[in-house]
Formats: C-alpha cells, structure tokens, sequence
C-alpha cells in the first residue's frame, strides 16, 4: 500500500488508479463548485485536482491541450472567433492563441477558483489570458451557448471536466444542438470525450448525439494521456456542414507555431479508430 507521500486517483469502476508522488500540497480551496487542490510532485511539476480528479500537470498537460485544439481548427477553413467552454486553467486558451487567424477568443468558465489558481500555479498557462484577443467570462458555459446569436463562432471547444454534475449537460443533444446554431457555417465544435478503453459507450453516444443534433459529420481523434484514467483519451469533433475529417493539410505541415505532439501524421492517425470503438 501507498503512503501519505503519494496522490491516489481511483477508478473503481475499473478496478484501476493512478498514483504520483508528492511532496506537499500547496493550495486547497472549496469554491461553490468543487474543491481545488494544487499539489507540488517529485515528477511531474505541480498536479491541479478537482474534486479529487487528475485535472491538469505540468508535465503532460501539452498532449491533450494540443490535441484539443490543433485538429479543430485545422479542420476549420480559416478560424476567426473561438468560444471555450471550460478549460480554466488556460491551456486550452494558450494553444488556440498560436493561431494567426484567431481575432477573439471567449473563455467561457464556470468556477473562477480554477483559474484564479492557475494564475498562482500555472503562470505559463495562465499568460494566455493576458492576450489582448482573449476575453474570460465566468458564467455558465450551457447558459452562454443558450443565449449566442446564430452564427457568432467559427470553432467551439469544450474542455469539459467528467459528464458528471454540472459538466453533465455538456454532453447533451440540446446543448450541442444550440453549439451547432452558434456556428456560423463551415463551423466545427471539438469536446473532451473520455477514455477509449473505458468510456466506448460515451464516445459512441456522443457521436449519435452530434449528429442528431443536426452535425454533418464526426469522428474522434485519441491520444495518449498518461495522467488521465487508462492513460488514453480523446476529442470528439462536429462538423457543422462539411468534413470532419478533412484539414488543411499543407498548413498543418508547416504550422507558424511550435508544439510538442501535435503534427499532420499525428492528426491522420488519431483519426482512424481502434477496431472496436466501430463496433
């Protein structure tokens, strides 16, 4: 058995966990939402946890904030405006300010503690919202999505936390239903959605939701995610009218930006399903 001097995440679902191993917490706040936990690792650089739950570390947090974001926009023919639903800590916000036809970003995020921490704790990710194109709101994501005129994004990501309390309307047909009335044509929505090995069923419900919701097209790009439960996860994409499959490959070859996973051949392959997640 583990000692105090590791972090635990149990699934027990799955009859799996996570541990890392810590040297102290540096920050415990319970907001109207949740309880915020910041804990300083020996590998892994600060450890962001909500309710318990592996949320962001600094070693990591890279592969799926470039995963979240790259492939959408890529897919978008030229993206403008951007609305995040989530993503408190910024990397999200970070990774689609590296795109020079982004004009404005909203950042769309229920619980201000999450950033307000990440203004302590994650300053690298946090410095995005300095960007004059950025514009943070915390409010209800559902409600902002509800209430956006047709038409007002290009892209939409939603950097959910688990489809459990409030983030559970996230993964709904009414709420991806107004997404897709807030995309202006050619628009593309991209959602967290799980873990391959664990949560088929959830992927395969969100893909037939999208598309009852009216999406032309999905698919689901997945990655590895080593601090996340099965250390495989994934992105669900929505194309409002045309491919969700099809991006603009000669920019994705030679992007104006640096990343540290995402590149063309990686979006191809993460494109093409494991066997048993078609059927």
């Amino acid at each position: 058995m583990l000692d105090d001097t590791w972090y635990t995440e149990q699934w027990a679902g799955e009859g799996s966990a996570i541990s890392l191993e810590i040297k102290e917490k540096i920050h415990d706040f319970k907001s109207p939402y949740q309880r915020v936990e910041v804990f300083e690792t020996t590998r892994f650089g600060k450890l962001m946890t909500l309710d318990g739950l592996v949320m962001v570390t600094e070693r990591d947090e890279f592969v799926y904030h470039e995963m979240l974001v790259h492939p959408a926009l890529f897919t978008h023919q030229n993206p403008k405006r951007v609305l995040i639903i989530g993503g408190g800590d910024c990397g999200t916000l970070r990774e689609v300010l590296k795109h020079d036809s982004v004009e404005q970003v909203d950042m769309v995020e229920l619980d201000q503690a999450v950033t307000d921490a990440a203004a302590i704790h994650f300053p690298t990710l946090h410095a995005a919202s300095f960007d004059p194109r950025a514009r943070l709101y915390f409010q209800d994501g559902i409600a902002w999505v509800a209430d956006a005129e047709p038409g007002s994004y290009d892209v939409i990501l939603i950097d959910s936390t688990d489809p459990v309390g409030p983030a559970a309307g996230l993964f709904s047909v009414d709420f991806y239903r107004n997404c897709r009335r807030a995309l202006a044509t050619g628009g593309v929505l991209a959602a967290q959605s799980e873990s391959p090995l664990f949560h088929a069923d959830l992927i395969r419900a969100m893909q037939r939701d999208l598309k009852a919701a009216g999406f032309n097209d999905v698919a689901t790009v997945d990655f590895p995610q080593c601090t996340y439960p099965s250390g495989w996860w994934s992105v669900t994409i929505g194309a409002r009218d045309g491919s969700a499959t099809a991006f603009r490959g000669e920019d994705t070859a030679r992007p104006p930006f640096a990343s540290r996973y995402y590149h063309a051949a990686r979006h191809r392959g993460a494109l093409t399903p494991a066997r048993f997640l078609a059927e």
